[in-house]
Parts: C-alpha cells; structure tokens; sequence
C-alpha cells in the first residue's frame, strides 16, 4: 500500500486522484492560470504515483527549456550568427508588440488609430494574459472571438479587433525575423448580418433641425449646420481652422485639408465644398463670432480634435428632437440621397462627401469646379 501522504502533487476528489502543480512565478505569462490541474482517472494511490512521475519530468523539462530561451547568452557577439540566435531566444510579449507597432505605423496616424489599437490589445492582454506572441494558439484566439461575442459586439467590430491584433502582431514577426505563426490571422469570424445599417435622416427632420440650430444660434448648433449641407464628417468640421473658410470668394466655400491637430480619412477626404443653405449661415456665425484660430476651440487644439466629445455632446442634443437611432453622422448619409434626388452626377456627390470610387479615370484631372459644385448643392436646399 502507498501512503497518501508521499504522494507528492496529487489530491482525491471522490476518491479520484488529481495531479495538481503551482507554475512558477517566472514563468506565468506563458499560461492562462496559476496552478496546473489535471484529472488522473484512477483511484488506486500507487497507479496515481505511477502516472503523475512523467508528467512531472515533462514539466521541468519544459520549464527549463521555457527559462533557457529567456536567458541572455553570455559573449553572445562572439556567436556566428548573432541575429538568428537572438530572434529564436528572444520574442516579444503582446504589449511590447504593440509599442513596436506605434513606433513603426504611428507617424501621422490620429488619436483612433492609437485609441482603438490600444484597446483591442489590453482586451487581448485581458482574457488571454499577457505573453510571448508566439505563446497564442488557435484556441486562444478561438476563444477571443467568443468572449467577443458575449460581449454583444457585431461580426463587423469583431472582425475590425482583430485585424489589429492580425497587424500588430504580423510587424513584430517580421522586425524580429521570427519564425513563428500568428495565432490570431486564419480565425473563422462569422458573418451574423448584426450590423444596423444607418438610416439617412428625412429632409423633412432636417429642416427642423436647421430651423432650430437658427433660433438658437451658439457653437455647437453652428457645427450641425454645418454638416447638414455639407456632409462632412465630423472630425472634418471639428477640426476646422477659421483660415479654411473662403466667404469673401465668387463661390464661399470651405477648404478640408490636413492639420496638426487633425488627419483626414482619405486623400480623396482632401476637398473644396461650396457653401450654401445652413452651411453657409454657420460658417458666417464661426467667422463673426470666434476669435480664435479655431473654428470650434472647445474641441480642438493644437495637439488634438476631441472628435468624442463633439458627437457625445451633438447626439444628446439630437437625441430628444429626432428618434430611430438617426446620429450626427446620418446627415452625411443624408447628403448622399438628397444629392441623388436631384439627379446629381455621381462624380460630383463623391466630390462632395470626399468618398473614393476607386476608378482610374477618376483620379485624372481636378474635379468639377466649385461653381458647377455649388449649383447642385443649391438644389438640395430648394428641393
């Protein structure tokens, strides 16, 4: 008979026995939990002891391999082939992987690039712990998407997590020659057709919204305005310096170009809109009114355009004036359709909303003039 007391790492659960082992603190990262448990599927003590001995070697074994790889080597220049050496002995943590990421891809990118990367990694790090990025497994990113699910977001966010997780990941592979897989790249990411689709705002609710964006007449009213004849974005109006407006022009009109403080989308997102309508009567109030460089200085600066702060603001007010879920950024898919109803050239409504149809022929020459421009917008304000 075997005593139970030297049966070292087993415990009976129903007079089951279990092998059960605290990883190492050096070494936690590379697992999802702190202690090893595993189901024997015997009740006889000396079997128990039989079968728990190999698995402790494996694991010591593979502990020790785990802490070789970590380890520096010493005189490592005197080595052959130095670099290879290193990408095998070396490999980056998820969190290291992003910096790498920003450090390379982040010149010129905006405060989303950096806010959305952000948050899909530490929602990685999160469930999956933060680990070597060659640590990760199918299953790990299996489970990812899950856990996604759960949290009720559609196949289309998902799928937008964890192309940045497929990206930063990817870079660091190939920064640090690594020869590995990226656990997160072939995950089946169903398609549920759980993605509402925004709904343009009628020209009826317009009207009203415009009617009462005059009555009331302050910053914020002067921003929907803006957009609602216009249809640019709002990081793109958000941003907007007073020097971009042109009222003392044949055709007023505002210029969407970079600025420090503010990116654009696309290089199609570069354009000129003619004012008219509402439009025309904001821009007027931000250039009487503002005495700063900015045209709407409590959202922009120098260093940032707090985009999230202008649509929480603009969609609470909208909120308790027009239901069905319409947004600020409905009026830039309300400009589409009121654009087609006056059979508006498509070419010209691309112009407009700084939307790329990816044909060669369209990247040829300068575009429709502002005056051609600007007759077809004025028909949307009479239509």
């Amino acid at each position: 008979m075997v005593d139970k007391k030297n049966l070292p790492y087993l415990y009976t659960k129903r007079d089951v026995f279990y092998f059960s082992k605290h990883v190492p603190k050096d070494l936690r990262n590379y697992y999802q939990c702190n202690r090893i448990v595993m189901c024997l599927k015997t009740k006889c003590p000396s079997q128990a002891l039989t079968l728990s001995k190999p698995i402790i070697h494996k694991l010591e074994a593979y502990w020790f391999n785990l802490r070789f790889k970590n380890t520096e080597i010493p005189l490592e220049n005197l080595l052959v082939n130095t670099g290879q050496t290193k990408s095998e002995t070396f490999v980056p943590k998820l969190s290291d992987a992003l910096e790498i990421y920003f450090k390379l891809k982040g010149h010129g990118k905006g405060e989303i690039f950096f806010r959305a990367s952000k948050r899909a990694i530490k929602d990685t790090i999160n469930l999956l712990k933060d680990r070597p990025i060659n640590n990760y497994t199918t299953i790990d990113a299996a489970r990812f998407r899950d856990h996604m699910f759960d949290r009720k977001l559609a196949s289309s966010s998902i799928k937008r997590v964890f192309a940045i997780i497929r990206a930063v990941i990817n870079i660091t592979i190939r920064e640090h020659g690594l020869n590995c897989t990226n656990a997160f790249s072939g995950t089946f990411i169903p398609c549920l057709d759980d993605t509402k689709k925004r709904q343009p705002i009628p020209i009826e609710t317009i009207i009203n919204i415009q009617k009462e964006c005059f009555q009331i007449n302050d910053p914020n009213r002067w921003l929907i305005a803006l957009i609602s004849d216009t249809g640019m974005r709002l990081a793109e109006a958000t941003g907007l310096l007073i020097s971009d407006f042109h009222l003392t022009h044949k055709i007023p009109f505002v210029k969407i170009t970079p600025h420090k403080s503010r990116r654009l989308k696309t290089k199609s997102s570069e354009r000129q809109i003619p004012l008219v309508g509402a439009s025309l009567w904001a821009a007027k109030q931000i250039v009487l009114h503002n005495k700063s460089e900015f045209a709407f200085p409590n959202y922009t600066n120098n260093q940032l355009c707090k985009t999230n702060s202008a649509s929480a603001a603009l969609n609470k007010w909208l909120k308790f004036r027009i239901t069905n879920g319409y947004v600020i950024h409905s009026f830039r898919h309300s400009m589409r359709d009121r654009l087609r109803e006056v059979n508006c050239p498509t070419e010209i409504i691309d112009q407009v909303g700084g939307w790329a149809d990816n044909k060669v022929g369209s990247s040829y020459g300068n575009g429709y003039s502002l005056i051609t421009v600007s007759e077809e917008l004025s028909k949307i304000v009479n239509y």
